[in-house]
């Protein structure tokens, strides 16, 4: 994935997606959805649970991204 700036917008339709911010018209990267009755419980606090949710997701693909590197065996090693 490209770096680029990621910004969490909610749209009119009530959906919360991230999305790069210097790409006007792109896909966005993830969608969220809740139901009626969790944003009732929720009282307006959706994106800040969305937030919470995404920044998890991020932590975790981090910590992926690193253990995935540590486990890097390059083709043409010499085993002795």
């Amino acid at each position: 994935m490209s770096a680029s700036f990621l910004e969490i917008v909610e749209l009119p339709s009530g959906e919360i997606v991230l999305r790069r911010s210097d790409e006007e018209n792109a896909e966005p990267l993830v969608t969220m959805s809740f139901s009626q009755e969790l944003l009732d419980f929720l009282q307006g606090d959706q994106v800040e649970v969305a937030k919470a949710m995404l920044d998890a997701c991020i932590e975790e693909v981090g910590r992926k991204t690193e253990a995935d590197a540590g486990e890097y065996i390059p083709e043409n090693r010499v085993l002795h």
